[in-house]
This record gives structure tokens, C-alpha cells and sequence, in this order.
């Protein structure tokens, strides 16, 4: 099985430049980061209140292919990854040549991670309509594919639309870096199947889930689809046998955005719980 790091990469958090080798050197499969452009001030906040507000990790991290790019040139072989892009916020053109920017950077070590978001403010700001989030979300999807693995690559859909385009670098990655798509809801699955290459649910029953994710691959025509556990509190050893029997590809644990010493602790004790697990541990750790 893998294993991979994930953080709210804050302003106040350990420097990336640090985290990430400290990662590789453990045998850290990949690197994950999160992203929020910005919180609104008046808005209500479905979860992670405290004290009736969102810490402040959420509006204070870095932008995600920025600290990401960080963490690539201070490794050589640790997987990069958003967790998530907030695709349904971001200029497809744009980002398109953000993340190919980041795969070339790190010579075809990125994933690109991406969900439908759940704070209506934030993507309400971006010009973006909470109801139609998920075809619009599709459409970008769609349309930064055809950036990546076309010469003049063009897309014409009825949130997305543009003549053909020059635009390099591509991606190192064949055809493209691999899509991951967050979330599970009723229709996530379907999703997952239509235009991505992996499924990374974080929250829920999703484990229940995987025999209908499978069978909706196969009658696509697809092959087995990878699911990354996202989030994971770190439920122990039984956990991870748990997510070995249900096949799951790849387990991400969070650590705190809190300073260098809280991450550099929890991370030891990620590392020592995945070692029998993973051979990809390094026994360096041990030492």
C-alpha cells in the first residue's frame, strides 16, 4: 500500500522546503496540500467550526502549486499532489498550464487532486454558482485535458469556451497527470468513472462503496479505478488492514499546519505506524 502527508500548507506552518524531503526520507510515498483562496467573513461554515468559525488554517494557506513547486525541487522522487484544487474557482487555461508547470518542474511527479468544494461563499465570489458547481467542474476537467495532449486544443461547452489555443509546456506525464476526484456524494461515483483517472474520498462510508465503483467501471469499459483515502484520522493498524481488505491504493494522513515541531511529531508516529505496512518505509527512519 502507499502512504502520503498532507497539510494545510499556512504561512505558519513548516516550510515545505522542509516537510517534503522529511517525507521522502521516511519513504513517503506523496506529498498532498490543500487549498481555500480565501474565507468570507459572513458566511455560514457547515463543518469544521470552532467556536462557530473555521480555524485559520483554511484562509491562510499558500497557493497550492506555488508551496507544491517548493516541495518538488527539494525532493527527487516524492509524488506531488493538490488535496484538493479547487478546480470550480480556477481559470481553466490557467491552471492548465499551472499544474503541466509543476509536472514538468518535477519531471512527471504530479496529481492532480480536484473537487466540487462545499463553502458557497468562497466559490460564490469566484463568480461560481454553488447548484452548478459539478458541470461546471466537468467542463474544466474536460477542457484542460484537451490543453494538455493538443497541439491546438479547442473546447466549446456551455460554461467553458474557446477557439483553438497554442499552449506549452504539456504535461511530462502520458497522456496527462493522473485526475483524482474528491468527494461521496450520490452521483460522485459516476463522476469518477466519466472523467477522472482515481477516486480520493475523505469523509463518509466509502468503503461500502468500492464493489459499485468497480462495476460501474466495468460497464464503461474501464479497468479498476484506484481509490486514495484522503484525510484519514489515523484510526491504527486495524485501519489499515481494513483498507488493505477493501483495496484501497493509497492512505493519506494529515499533519498539523501548526509549526515545525507538531509536524515533525506527528509525522513520526505516521511513520512508525505505515512501516509494517508499506515497503516503500525507509529504514533510514529507524535509525
Amino acid at each position: 500500500m502507499k502512504f502520503g502527508i498532507a497539510i494545510f500548507p499556512t504561512d505558519y506552518a513548516i516550510s515545505m522546503t522542509e516537510l517534503a524531503p522529511a517525507l521522502e526520507e521516511r519513504g513517503f510515498e506523496s506529498f498532498w496540500v490543500a487549498e481555500h483562496t480565501h474565507i468570507p467573513v459572513e458566511k455560514p461554515w457547515p463543518k469544521d467550526r470552532v467556536g462557530g468559525k473555521l480555524t485559520e488554517r483554511y484562509w491562510r494557506v499558500l497557493d497550492p502549486f506555488v508551496a507544491l513547486t517548493a516541495a518538488a525541487t527539494a525532493t527527487s522522487s516524492l509524488k506531488v499532489g493538490t488535496g484538493i484544487c479547487l478546480l470550480i474557482e480556477r481559470d481553466p487555461i490557467v491552471t492548465a498550464k499551472s499544474a503541466a508547470s509543476l509536472d514538468h518542474i518535477s519531471d512527471g511527479r504530479f496529481l492532480f487532486g480536484i473537487g466540487g468544494g462545499w463553502n458557497r461563499g468562497e466559490m460564490a465570489n469566484h463568480g461560481t454558482r454553488f447548484e452548478t458547481r459539478w458541470a461546471l467542474l466537468r467542463e474544466r476537467v474536460e477542457a484542460i485535458k484537451e490543453i494538455w495532449t493538443r497541439d491546438e486544443p479547442e473546447y466549446h461547452g456551455r460554461m467553458v469556451d474557446f477557439d483553438p489555443i497554442m499552449s506549452w509546456p504539456k504535461p511530462v506525464q502520458k497522456p496527462h497527470p493522473p485526475i483524482l476526484l474528491a468527494g461521496n456524494g450520490p452521483n460522485t461515483l459516476k463522476r469518477v468513472v466519466r472523467y477522472a483517472d482515481g477516486w480520493m474520498p475523505n469523509s463518509g462510508d466509502y468503503l461500502s462503496r468500492i464493489p459499485e465503483l468497480n462495476r460501474l467501471a466495468e460497464e464503461a469499459a474501464r479497468g479498476p479505478i484506484p481509490v486514495t483515502a484522503y484525510g484519514s484520522e489515523g484510526g491504527g493498524a486495524a485501519e489499515i488492514e481494513q483498507f488493505q481488505e477493501a483495496g484501497i491504493e493509497r492512505v493519506i494522513y494529515y499533519v498539523p499546519p501548526d509549526g515545525r515541531d507538531a509536524a515533525l511529531q506527528k509525522l513520526e508516529q505516521y511513520t512508525e505506524l505505515v512501516r509494517p505496512y508499506a515497503e516503500t518505509v525507509s529504514a533510514r527512519a529507524a535509525t
